[in-house]
C-alpha cells in the first residue's frame, strides 16, 4: 500500500452522489472519532466513532420519518433544519488510525467537552474516568476503601447531582422490588466512585 498523506486519507469519494470514503480510505483510516458540526453557526452539535462511512449514516437517518417524542430525533431534527437550508452537515474526524478502546475514550473526552450535544448517552468510561477537578482525583485515589458492615444500596449520582442536592438526587428516579427494599439499612450516594453522602429511608 502506498503512502499518502493525511489530507489524501481524508479526502472524500463521491459515490452515487453522496460524500463517502473509499474502501482504500476506510481501511487506511481505521477507527476514528468525529464531529457533527452544524455549519450555519460553527456549532459541534454530535461526537461519535466509528469506521468506515459511520460518519455519513446520519444524514441517512435524516431522511427516514421522524419519531415523535424520541430522543434520538433531537440529532436527526438538528439534521434536517441544516439540509431544509440547502446546507450539509460539515464532519470532523478529530482522530484516525485508533484501536477501538482508545476511540472510546477519545469518544467521551469529547463528549464531556463540548456542551449541548445531541448525544443520548454520556461517553464510555466517564464515571470512572471522567472530567474530574485535581481535588476531586484526590480524594477518589487516596480514599480508604470501605468495609461494608451493612446492607446498602448504593445509587450513582454523577449527573444528577450537578442539578440538585444530593438528597433529592438519590430519591430522583430508580427502581427497587418491596422485597429488597425491606433488607436495605443504608442509602448511598456514589459520585465518581467516591461516597458523597448517606440516608437512611424512613419510607
Amino acid at each position: 500500500m502506498s503512502n499518502v498523506s493525511a489530507d489524501a486519507i481524508l479526502r472524500l469519494t463521491v459515490i452515487r452522489g453522496r460524500r463517502m470514503f473509499s474502501d482504500d480510505v476506510s481501511e487506511q483510516i481505521g477507527y476514528y472519532v468525529y464531529r457533527l458540526v452544524d455549519p450555519r453557526n460553527g456549532e459541534t452539535f454530535y461526537v461519535g466513532k466509528g469506521k468506515g462511512n459511520r460518519v455519513f449514516q446520519h444524514a441517512v437517518g435524516a431522511r427516514v420519518e421522524k419519531e415523535e417524542n424520541s430522543a434520538i430525533s433531537l440529532k436527526l431534527d438538528r439534521i434536517r433544519e441544516i439540509h431544509e437550508e440547502g446546507l450539509s452537515v460539515d464532519h470532523f474526524i478529530h482522530r484516525h488510525k485508533l484501536d477501538e478502546a482508545t476511540a472510546l475514550h477519545v469518544e467521551a473526552a469529547l463528549i464531556d467537552a463540548y456542551p449541548n450535544l445531541t448525544n443520548i448517552v454520556r461517553g464510555h468510561y466517564s464515571d470512572n474516568c471522567g472530567v474530574a477537578s485535581s481535588q476531586e482525583l484526590l480524594l477518589q485515589y487516596q480514599a480508604p476503601l470501605i468495609d461494608f458492615q451493612h446492607k446498602v444500596l448504593l445509587l450513582a449520582v454523577n449527573k444528577t447531582s450537578s442539578m440538585m442536592n444530593n438528597y433529592d438526587a438519590v430519591r430522583y428516579a430508580w427502581r427497587l422490588s418491596t422485597e429488597r427494599l425491606k433488607t436495605i439499612e443504608y442509602i448511598l450516594a456514589i459520585k465518581n466512585n467516591l461516597v458523597i453522602d448517606a440516608f437512611i429511608a424512613e419510607k
